[in-house]
Order: structure tokens, then C-alpha cells, then sequence
């Protein structure tokens, strides 16, 4: 299933454009801030990124740089009431692959979200994972160094697969939060410490290569 970041502040919109989207197959995920974009992109899978240009905060048309000035490849398509020549190219030159004048027809908006899917070479991930002496598998949800299985729980998997998805990455505490366990939680950060703690106990008993470290303040990074 394609995954899209929808990137919207005009909530009739945004309910609408998430509604239609995930009628037809697409997994949604939505935002209405501006400076929330370059994190969830950077933090999470998803195949296209949709992003208004005039959002609050942190426009489209520059969270759309910054993210291609950090490197990041995956499709993005810009929505705007912008519609001259110069506005597109601009557009176009922040980093967009494509760029969509409203209003629009939902039928237009869908192809061309076809077409970014079909031309994007890169897979949402990789069903198995190297990392050090470790081996990461997504489909069976299983961790091993060598032969040796790692025992971990559902929620320790998905924290150490986030983890592993942005090796050598700081990974904010917030973020962490937000994609385990979503904006309903009853959490804190003291029971991401303890996870963290158990993780590190278990791959301290393997002897592994690889190790969770504290960036105190912000959050975790795996390295190996």
C-alpha cells in the first residue's frame, strides 16, 4: 500500500483529501503545521509527500528544500493556488516532482499519484536488514545476530526497527512517541527509558556490534 504525508492546513480540505485518498488504497497519514514536516518525512516511510505551499510556520515550498538540501528522495507533489509560470518553476526548483494548481479534480490529484508511484525506483523498505553482525527481518518480525534469535516483544520490535530505519540518527523522543504509539497514549518518556533499557539488555546478551545510545535531551541513535 502506497504511504503518503499529507501536508494541509485548510481542514475541509484535509478531512476530504484523506477521506478520498484512503477510499481509494492509499495509507494517509495528516498534518496541518508546516514545521512538522521536515521530521515526519525524515523519521517515517512514505512513498509521496503531498505539501501545500502556504502552510503555517514553515511553508511547502520550503520544507520541500530543506528536505531535498538533506538529502531526502522520495516523491513530493505540491498543491497551491499559486498558478503563474514563475510560481510552478519555482516551485519545480525547491525540489518538487510535481505540482498541482487548486482547485483540482480529485481524479486529476489520484493519476498523478500513479504516476510518482510508478516512476519512484526506490522500495518503501527493505524486507531485510543488515545492521552490524545483526540481521533485521520486517516480514517475520524477528531480530538475530548470526543464527542467534533475539526475543523481542511487539513494541520493542517496532522501536528497534524505528531505530534501525535511521541508523546513525538522533531520533527525538517526540517522534519516537508519535510513531509507536500514535496521538492516543498514555505514555511518558520514563517508559521510553525503560524500553530503551531492556533493548540495550538484550543486545548486550547477544555480544552484538550494535548499540543504543543517548543524545540526552533529544532522544536515541543506533549505531554499529
Amino acid at each position: 500500500m502506497t504511504r503518503i504525508l499529507l501536508a494541509e492546513d485548510d481542514s475541509r480540505l484535509g478531512k476530504l483529501v484523506e477521506y478520498m485518498l484512503a477510499q481509494n488504497k492509499f495509507s494517509v497519514e495528516w498534518i496541518t503545521n508546516g514545521a512538522d514536516i521536515f521530521e515526519y518525512a525524515m523519521y517515517s516511510e512514505y512513498d509521496i509527500l503531498i505539501l501545500d505551499w502556504m502552510m503555517p510556520n514553515v511553508s511547502g515550498l520550503d520544507a520541500c528544500r530543506q528536505l531535498r538540501e538533506a538529502g531526502y528522495e522520495r516523491a513530493i507533489i505540491m498543491l497551491t493556488a499559486k498558478d503563474t509560470v514563475e510560481d510552478r518553476v519555482m516551485g519545480l526548483d525547491a525540489g518538487a516532482d510535481d505540482y498541482l494548481v487548486k482547485p483540482f479534480e480529485f481524479n486529476e490529484l489520484l493519476a498523478r499519484l500513479r504516476a510518482l508511484a510508478r516512476r519512484s525506483t526506490q522500495k518503501i523498505q527493505q524486507e531485510v536488514v543488515e545492521i552490524g553482525d545483526f540481521t533485521l527481518n520486517r516480514t517475520t518480525k524477528v531480530l538475530k545476530r548470526k543464527d542467534q534469535v533475539i526475543q523481542l516483544s511487539p513494541r520493542e520490535f517496532q522501536i528497534f526497527d524505528l531505530l534501525a530505519q535511521n541508523l546513525g540518527v538522533v531520533v527525538p523522543r517526540d517522534i519516537i512517541l508519535d510513531r509507536i504509539w500514535g496521538l492516543e497514549r498514555d505514555i511518558t518518556s520514563n517508559n521510553i527509558d525503560s524500553y530503551m533499557k531492556i533493548l540495550r539488555k538484550k543486545l548486550t546478551e547477544v555480544d552484538g556490534s550494535i548499540a543504543i545510545k543517548t543524545v540526552r535531551g533529544i532522544g536515541y541513535r543506533l549505531e554499529a
